[in-house]
C-alpha cells in the first residue's frame, strides 16, 4: 500500500524503492539539500525511483516548485551515501532527503528559479517544525560529503532560507589580506583551524597538516557560508566568516 503524504505542502506521490529502516537509536535532526545534477526534472524523478540506481530521496523539487514525495519520512532513504557529520556518519539514518532539480556544477550549472526555491523553503519549514531540526542542522550535501560532492553548490541561496526561517547564516566578513593557509601549511595555527571546522560538525582531523581533507572542508565551508570566493583557501574571511558562524550557535 503506498504511503501518505508527510508534508502539509501540495506533493504527488511516486514511491521510491530502495530505501529501508533507520537505524535503531537514530532521531530525525538533519535535512539536507541536494541538486539532482541530471538532464531534467523527469530523468531525476525517473533515476530516483529505479532500483539499480542504488539511491533514493525522501522528496523532489522540480524547477516550476512542483513536489514530489518518494519515501516516507520515517524510512532511511538513501541519499546521503559516504558521509559524516559531528562524528556520525550514517547520514542516512538521520537525515530528510531533498532532491532540488538543477543540472549542477558544469557548463549548465544555473541559477535555482524563484518558484523553485519557494517551494523548497515552505517544505523545509514543514520539516523542521514536525522533526524539531535545529538550525544548524539544515546542511548541503557537500557539507557532509566535502570532496566527494559539490551539491547544491555556491549558487543556491542559503542566505533567502535563512531569511525565510530555514538554517543557519550569518554575514560573510569582508576580504581582507592577512595570511592565509593552503595545501602543504602546518602548525599550531592549522589545527585551531581544523578544531573550528570540527567543532561545528565538518568531518576533518586535527592534525595540524593542511592536507586535501582540510582544502576539501573549506571548500565545502565557502560553497555554503562565504559563496564569492571558493577556493579552498582559508583566506582572513574564510576564518572570521567561520568565526562569526561557531558565535552564532545556541
Amino acid at each position: 500500500m503506498i504511503f501518505k503524504p508527510d508534508t502539509k505542502c501540495p506533493c504527488d506521490i511516486r514511491e521510491a524503492v530502495n530505501f529501508g529502516e533507520r537505524r535503531e537509536g537514530y532521531s530525525t535532526d538533519l535535512l539536507l539539500l541536494h541538486y539532482t545534477g541530471m538532464e531534467n526534472g523527469e530523468a531525476a524523478e525517473d533515476w530516483l525511483c529505479r532500483e539499480d540506481s542504488g539511491v533514493s530521496c525522501h522528496y523532489l523539487v522540480h524547477e516550476d516548485g512542483a513536489v514530489v514525495q518518494m519515501v516516507a519520512e520515517d524510512k532511511r532513504a538513501w541519499h546521503a551515501g559516504k558521509s559524516s557529520w559531528q562524528g556520525i556518519a550514517d547520514i542516512n539514518s538521520r537525515s530528510i532527503g531533498i532532491e532540488i532539480v538543477n543540472q549542477g556544477h558544469g557548463e549548465n550549472y544555473q541559477d535555482f528559479p524563484g518558484p523553485q526555491i519557494s517551494a523548497v523553503i515552505a517544505l523545509s519549514k514543514d520539516i523542521i517544525e514536525r522533526h524539531h531540526i535545529p538550525a544548524q542542522h539544515v546542511l548541503g550535501h557537500s557539507d557532509v560529503a566535502p570532496g566527494r560532492k559539490l551539491d547544491p553548490g555556491e549558487k543556491f541561496p542559503w542566505q533567502q532560507l535563512h531569511e525565510n526561517g530555514v538554517g543557519l547564516w550569518v554575514s560573510p566578513a569582508p576580504a581582507v589580506f592577512n595570511g592565509f593557509f593552503q595545501i602543504g601549511d602546518n602548525g599550531e595555527p592549522v589545527a585551531a583551524l581544523q578544531a573550528m571546522l570540527s567543532f561545528y560538525g565538518y568531518g576533518v582531523e586535527i592534525s595540524g597538516n593542511y592536507d586535501q581533507a582540510t582544502h576539501d572542508c573549506i571548500y565545502a565551508f565557502q560553497q555554503h557560508f562565504r559563496q564569492e570566493k571558493v577556493d579552498g583557501i582559508a583566506d582572513g574571511a574564510t576564518i572570521a566568516t567561520l568565526d562569526r558562524l561557531l558565535r552564532a550557535l545556541p
